[in-house]
């Protein structure tokens, strides 16, 4: 999917009838556009079928597990999912790739069944693997050719040029990809990726394509671009702060597709069509999304969403929601879907469906949630602060707001609690990381985060320390600290020291160790967090620590390799400071 992180450009309060739904979602134009010809090469553009702009289009995959590798995906469910969406009139879906257990069996239950269901097909593209790639390009075409009746459109590649994508590729491979593609088909061909990279795109891929289709996240660019646009709203009065915010995110997206229009039309291709392939909002705040993923909120996007479709004109010819069942293989990203992975309607969908299939949850306009800066606490006098433990000691003090866990980026690792594994002197818990740093290269972390206030804990500074109890045979030095400031108000601060081995009673060899740290051995070691570019606001702040744990291994900081994706899991049990 995803996310501007790394580009400056980039990456519902009410209930419509289902009635009024069907008409407005993916209905943005009375017909379809395309055909014309490409100036530069003469080529005559496919024209995408007008049943773009007369279905719902919702992004597919079936996987209900926490691990899509060993799922196996059975005929019957995915019959019992379409079956579903057919019932909310989603009924173009959008494919990822040309897998036969994925793809292909989802084009046979359509066909087998006799469904009302269209498909915009992918094919996905794996770097330079090329072996991959040309038996994937392979499956793709056949599945093409074979359900032509289906197939409208194939797109090949899911965000491999944008310049923070997770599977890079060059325009160039890019481009030879779709033409191979392209001439063993008869559907128009697209390859799906952020809008910024669209809003350059250069004429090696405008010249392969028949139509673009495009990525739009203002929520996830609000978390990794927390100033691209203002999502916080925060001179609008609390009473209708949610509604404002959610009117900024539909002109957020509104204008990423305006920027791609003018500069393809500035390219002589004011003919080529434009599908919003992915844009969505979640449910479920689960990578940073505090102040902002709420069902009600969610509802609220979906209903923005609805109404830029129903206007038509110069708009989208067609909007994929994403997506349509949720995924917890993904973790940290999942909770965007029209259902949860129970099969069970969110709120945003709920006027489709009979309430015997709804979500647990009662909803209202007056839930949805906005941003309401950062509340510093009073400050902690106690000798020992303990954010994570299941034993109480007498006369601790414990964070005035429950923290959560989260994990950087919201892939980069899981971390369940288990009673499996514990501390021995903190019976019967400990959170289980197991480190998923393949999705960026660079490495991982997790983070024990305060979401709406910030605990002060500055009588730590001089003479405190920081413990926590780990089991690990984790290789190399790991980053270990907390965070002071928020990302929210420009002042979110880093403060993590990289722990070898064999120091402050930290052992990798697989067995528990409680480990001690001078806070004052860590501070020296902070920087500014990820994003914030006014040293004045980010900087150590003891009274303010929104984050009293972190545990991470940013590779350029521990000395390994780029991509080392090394994931031995790590229990972390018994975080406390002490003085």
């Amino acid at each position: 999917m995803k996310f501007s992180r790394f580009n400056s450009m980039s990456i519902r309060p009410f209930q419509l009838g289902s009635a009024a739904l069907a008409l407005v979602m993916l209905c943005a134009l009375a017909s379809c556009g395309g055909g014309g010809v490409v100036p530069a090469t003469g080529v005559q553009l496919r024209a995408l079928s007008a049943q773009f702009a007369a279905r719902k289009s919702v992004s597919y995959s079936p996987f209900r597990t926490l691990n899509r590798d060993t799922e196996t995906v059975t005929a019957a469910q995915i019959k019992q999912d379409l079956d579903l969406l057919i019932a909310g009139k989603f009924t173009l879906l959008r494919l990822f790739d040309s897998s036969d257990n994925v793809s292909k069996l989802t084009l046979q239950v359509i066909r087998d069944n006799h469904l009302d269901v269209k498909v915009m097909l992918g094919v996905y593209i794996q770097g330079n693997n090329d072996a991959f790639n040309q038996a994937e390009i392979a499956r793709g075409v056949a599945l093409a050719q074979a359900y032509s009746d289906t197939v409208l459109a194939v797109s090949i590649g899911n965000e491999t040029m944008v310049n923070w994508s997770f599977n890079p590729s060059t325009p160039a491979a890019m481009a030879a990809h779709i033409k191979t593609v392209r001439s063993q088909i008869s559907q128009p061909v697209t390859t799906d990726d952020n809008w910024a990279f669209y809003a350059s795109a250069p004429s090696t891929i405008t010249d392969a394509i028949d139509f673009a289709s495009i990525h739009t996240y203002p929520l996830a660019d609000s978390v990794h671009n927390p100033h691209l646009w203002d999502w916080q709203q925060a001179s609008v009065p609390a009473a209708t702060r949610a509604v404002a915010m959610m009117d900024a995110a539909i002109v957020a997206a509104k204008k990423d597709y305006s920027t791609v229009r003018s500069y393809l039309d500035g390219k002589g291709l004011s003919k080529m069509p434009i599908v919003i392939g992915e844009t969505g909002w979640k449910a479920i705040a689960s990578g940073g999304e505090t102040f902002r993923a709420h069902p009600v909120n969610q509802k609220m996007y979906f209903d923005r969403l609805s109404a830029w479709s129903a206007q038509g004109g110069t708009g989208p010819i067609s909007i994929v929601y994403f997506e349509a069942f949720d995924e917890p293989w993904k973790n940290g990203d999942d909770n965007w879907a029209l259902f949860n992975v129970n099969r069970q309607a969110r709120y945003l969908i709920q006027s489709l469906y009979p309430a015997s299939q709804w979500e647990a949850g009662t909803y209202s306009a007056a839930d949805a949630v906005y941003y309401v800066p950062v509340v510093a606490n009073a400050i902690i006098t106690a000798n020992r602060y303990a954010s994570y433990a299941d034993i109480a000691v007498a006369g601790e003090a414990r964070p005035v707001e429950t923290p959560v866990f989260n994990a950087w980026d919201g892939t980069t690792a899981s971390y369940p609690e288990v009673s499996s594994s514990s501390a021995p002197a903190d019976p019967s818990h400990s959170i289980e990381i197991t480190p998923k740093p393949a999705l960026a290269g660079w490495g991982w972390g997790v983070a024990q985060q305060l979401p709406t206030t910030a605990d002060d804990l500055s009588n730590f500074g001089a003479s405190g320390f920081l413990n926590f109890s780990i089991k690990t045979s984790y290789p190399g030095k790991i980053e270990v600290g907390f965070m002071t400031g928020s990302t929210t108000a420009g002042s979110a601060f880093d403060v993590y020291l990289p722990l070898a081995p064999g120091s402050y009673g930290y052992l990798n060899d697989g067995n528990w160790h409680q480990v001690s740290i001078p806070i004052s051995a860590i501070v020296p070691h902070g920087a500014m967090a990820f994003g914030m570019t006014d040293a004045s606001k980010a900087k150590l702040d003891l009274s303010r620590v929104t984050s009293p744990f972190v545990i991470a291994d940013r590779y350029a900081n521990t000395g390994k390799a780029q991509n080392s994706n090394d994931t031995t899991k790590l229990n972390i049990d018994a975080v406390f400071w002490s003085k």
